[in-house]
């Protein structure tokens, strides 16, 4: 629609110019939820409630759209023996996965059954001591799913370089130590080791076929060791100053606001899954980010006047989102983006 508009107008229209809520229901799309044999089920606008209201049925499409795809598979399928599909209430389209070994795998698969066309998103879900390929109706459950799965079969492909690892990463004792109050040590050290895992083994574009899946675990080989070490050392960094921080924080427990906000900026950077939860290029910064926590404490004790600024400019802020989205509502003072630039530059001085 933007694109339609900038060619019939030559206005550079954004998606945040429309607002959402002041729009009239019949141009939301409308879903509609049919089972296997064409009856509506519901219909509404809200697709996320309607997935929290159907979820249970969902899982029985999953089941069936499985045994769809299996169905169109299975006469041209080059599977090895041990990934079949599985029995009884199962949705798996093959089975006890411990390496690629069934060809290529689709990104979608268009399905015809009684009538109805069935869309499918196969995934590799990962078991623990193997994996699965099963079907999801939703690309994006697909896509999370898959990329678990797909971290557990090269794991399991890599078993000797991680066994190694999980014996000699650097400093994890100390590291556990620090980590103690979020989770275990096992825990912290299976973190690491995925975190190699991806970025050794899940860039994009990730494998889609046995040929691809193996190439990359050879490559991955000689590179895993020397990745854990470094992402160990950079854990080992962030852990150290995280501690220092944890106590520190206590003396701007005087400036409850700024420690509050401190806090809370703290406890969203370092949860029980930090590492491998964060993309790696952003864990890189973690120090510095930790360090500004620390430094802001030193200056807040100093001076507190900066931060009285910055809690001025939150609420400037909130001010700012009604003068643009909900004029008629209007603002206690004048506001503008104008006002918060010179706000935020008297606070840089």
């Amino acid at each position: 629609m933007i694109a339609d508009i900038r060619e019939q107008t030559q206005i550079a229209v954004k998606s945040a110019d429309f607002k959402l809520e002041t729009l009239p229901a019949h141009l939301f799309m409308n879903f509609k939820i049919i089972d296997e044999h064409g009856r509506q089920l519901a219909m509404g606008r809200n697709l996320a409630q309607l997935r929290a209201e159907l979820g249970a049925q969902a899982q029985q499409f999953q089941k069936l759209t499985a045994t769809a795809a299996f169905d169109a598979l299975s006469g041209e399928s080059d599977a090895a023996p041990q990934a079949q599909q599985s029995g009884g209430e199962g949705t798996a389209l093959y089975e006890n996965l411990t390496t690629w070994n069934f060809g290529k795998l689709l990104e979608l698969l268009e399905i015809r059954r009684r009538g109805q066309t069935l869309l499918g998103y196969p995934a590799l879900v990962d078991r623990i001591t193997h994996c699965d390929v099963e079907v999801f109706d939703s690309p994006e459950e697909a896509a999370r799913i898959h990329r678990a799965g797909l971290r557990r079969l090269f794991a399991l492909q890599l078993r000797e370089p991680i066994r190694y690892l999980e014996k000699n990463l650097p400093g994890l004792r100390e590291m556990s130590m620090q980590f103690m109050a979020l989770g275990t040590a096992d825990e912290l050290r299976d973190q690491i080791v995925d975190t190699a895992l991806d970025c050794a083994c899940l860039q994009d574009p990730l494998p889609d076929d046995d040929a691809s899946f193996h190439a990359r675990r050879d490559a991955a080989k000689g590179r895993l060791t020397l990745l854990a070490n470094e992402i160990a050392r950079l854990v080992g960094t962030i852990l150290a100053e995280y501690a220092t921080l944890a106590k520190k924080l206590a003396q701007a427990k005087p400036f409850a606001q700024a420690y509050a906000d401190m806090q809370s900026q703290l406890n969203a950077l370092i949860g029980k899954r930090f590492v491998i939860d964060t993309p790696y290029a952003q864990l890189a910064h973690f120090p510095r980010y930790l360090k500004a926590i620390g430094l802001r404490i030193d200056k807040l004790k100093a001076d507190s006047s900066r931060d009285a600024r910055l809690a001025e400019y939150r609420w400037l802020l909130e001010e700012l989102r009604v003068s643009l989205f909900a004029q008629e509502l209007r603002t206690p003072m004048p506001v503008s983006v104008k006002r918060l630039h010179k706000v935020w530059e008297s606070m840089q001085r």
